[in-house]
């Protein structure tokens, strides 16, 4: 056999071969499809990990802001509520001394010769029990009053809340007074001191009162 004869007797399988070839190719395509498959879909859900995480972040942050705002709030409320406490007690109490010291350097400021004046100035402001006690203590006081030609003027010194119980406020009164009558007509220079309750829920009204005598050089006052 010539070497044709061999060439022509085994022609080479080409066929064979390109159909081998083709599904070696169509293979490795599915091969390839599956492998982009699998990273397009871990990377999606590499996305959707990554996209809640950053929403459970946000959310907690979110959280956080409000919580830690509502608790901010709530302190600025009560500290607020307490500052406006503190102030509302602090004017209370300066308008109790007020009250009682305007109370005190008007009693204690008489005359003689206009004792309607001063019986006014002494129950103005006081409740209808409390004016009626002092009425009483008046008419006593006229009885050495005008014989003595009495003559007083006040000047205020100080108040001082002591106590405070249910809007009650208890105030020590201090007036410099100076006194004049026939015994003593140049006068004598002393210090009055009026103990007064304030009742804030009776419009301020004055309920009781000690101290009246001490305007009078100790004579007897209401009590």
């Amino acid at each position: 056999m010539t070497k044709n004869s061999a060439i022509l007797e085994n022609p080479p399988d080409t066929d064979a071969d390109n159909v081998e070839l083709a599904v070696e190719d169509r293979n490795i395509g599915h091969t390839r499809q599956s492998v982009v498959g699998s990273v397009v879909r871990k990377g999606r859900s590499a996305g959707n990990s990554s996209v809640s995480l950053k929403t459970l972040v946000t959310g907690g942050l979110a959280v956080a802001v409000v919580v830690a705002a509502g608790g901010l709030g709530w302190q600025w409320h009560s500290k607020s509520g307490e500052l406006d406490r503190i102030h509302r007690a602090s004017t209370d109490q300066a308008h109790a001394e007020q009250v009682a010291l305007d109370y005190a350097t008007a009693a204690a400021n008489m005359d003689f010769h206009d004792l309607a004046a001063w019986k006014g100035r002494l129950t103005k402001g006081t409740t209808p029990e409390l004016s009626n006690r002092l009425n009483q203590a008046a008419a006593s006081m006229e009885q050495i009053i005008t014989p003595l030609q009495w003559v007083a003027t006040a000047k205020p010194i100080a108040a001082k809340v002591h106590s405070e119980s249910n809007g009650a406020y208890s105030v020590d009164c201090f007036v410099s007074v100076m006194t004049k009558n026939s015994q003593a007509p140049d006068g004598i220079q002393s210090t009055a001191t009026y103990q007064l309750t304030i009742d804030s829920h009776n419009n301020w009204s004055i309920t009781d009162i000690g101290g009246i005598d001490s305007a009078l050089g100790g004579k007897a006052g209401p009590r």
